[in-house]
């Protein structure tokens, strides 16, 4: 149990700092973060720190598939967590 709920931790914190740096990246006109990438952190357990960052950061709240997607995501990672325990 532990170990998961670090796994998650650690998760949402990588997903709330990818979205960060991509917005950084995206101000300067550097090279990005694929879209695949923000999604797989997202799959894998991040939605929720994502989603946080995506409304923080102002980041990716134009495009439905992320508006829509991430929040969605966060809920169902958060009810089956909820679920689980």
């Amino acid at each position: 149990m532990v170990f998961i709920a670090s796994y998650l931790l650690v998760v949402n914190i990588v997903g709330f700092l990818i979205m960060g740096i991509d917005k950084q990246k995206a101000r300067k006109g550097a090279y990005r973060i694929s879209e695949v990438k923000l999604w797989l952190i997202a799959v894998i357990g991040g939605a929720v720190g994502s989603t946080i960052a995506m409304y923080y950061f102002r980041h990716k709240t134009k495009h439905n598939h992320f508006k829509i997607g991430f929040p969605l995501l966060a809920f169902l990672q958060l009810f089956f967590m909820y679920q689980w325990i």
